[in-house]
C-alpha cells in the first residue's frame, strides 16, 4: 500500500481515483462477457464450416477420382492446365468488438466450368464446381479462425486488466482511503481534545 499523506485533498483526489477504477471496472467487464459471447460464436460457426468441407472434400475427391478412371490421368492433366489460377482473394481490416482482425475476402468465385465439355464427364464437373465451393468454405474459415483468435487474446488481456482492478488497484485505493480517513477522524479527535483542554484552562 502507497502511504499518502492524510490530507483532506488527497482524501478527495483517492474517491475520484476510486469511482474512476469502479466505472473502468465495470466497463472491462462488459467488455469482456461481450466478447466471449461472439468468440463463442464464431468458434460454433467455425466448427459447422470445418465439418462441411471435410463432407465436400471427400464429395469432391470421390468425384475426381471416378473421373481419372473415366478419363485418364493424363487427360485429367491436359484439362488441369485449362484451369486458371483463382487471384480473387484480397485481405482487408475489418473491426470487431473494437478489435481490429484481417478479413480474407474472395471476389469472383469460378461459376463456369472453364474446360470444354469434349469428353468431360459429369464425376469431372461434379468435383470442378465442389472444389470450388470448398474454396469458397476454406476463405471463410481462415477469416472466421483468425478472428477467433484476435478475440481470445484480447478477452485474456482484458480479463488481467479486470483482475488487476479488482484484486490490486481498487483493494489498495480503498485500504488507501480507510487509512487517511481514519487518520483525519483521529487528528480531529485530538484536536477537539486540544481545544477542550485549552478551554477548562482559560475558564480557571
Amino acid at each position: 500500500m502507497e502511504r499518502i499523506a492524510p490530507t483532506k485533498g488527497n482524501l478527495l483526489k483517492l474517491k475520484d481515483q476510486l469511482k474512476l477504477a469502479k466505472s473502468g471496472h465495470s466497463l472491462l467487464e462488459r467488455k469482456r462477457n461481450v466478447l466471449l459471447r461472439e468468440l463463442m460464436g464464431i468458434i460454433d460457426e467455425a466448427r459447422k464450416i470445418q465439418d462441411e468441407i471435410l463432407k465436400e472434400f471427400e464429395k469432391a475427391y470421390k468425384a475426381l477420382q471416378m473421373a481419372n478412371l473415366d478419363l485418364g490421368m493424363e487427360y485429367m492433366d491436359e484439362i488441369s492446365k485449362a484451369v486458371p489460377e483463382y487471384d480473387g482473394l484480397y485481405i482487408r481490416m475489418k473491426s470487431v468488438m473494437g478489435v481490429e482482425v484481417p478479413e480474407l475476402r474472395a471476389e469472383d468465385f469460378p461459376k463456369d466450368i472453364p474446360y470444354g465439355v469434349y469428353r468431360s464427364t459429369p464425376a469431372l464437373d461434379r468435383a470442378y464446381l465442389t472444389f470450388v465451393k470448398v474454396l469458397n468454405l476454406i476463405t471463410r474459415v481462415v477469416w472466421i479462425e483468425n478472428t477467433a483468435y484476435r478475440l481470445a487474446y484480447e478477452v485474456r488481456k482484458t480479463k488481467k486488466r479486470v483482475n488487476a482492478l479488482e484484486n490490486v488497484v481498487i483493494p489498495a485505493l480503498e485500504k488507501n482511503i480507510k487509512f487517511v480517513q481514519d487518520t483525519l477522524e483521529e487528528m480531529d479527535r485530538e484536536e477537539f481534545v486540544k481545544v477542550k483542554k485549552i478551554k477548562e484552562r482559560l475558564e480557571r
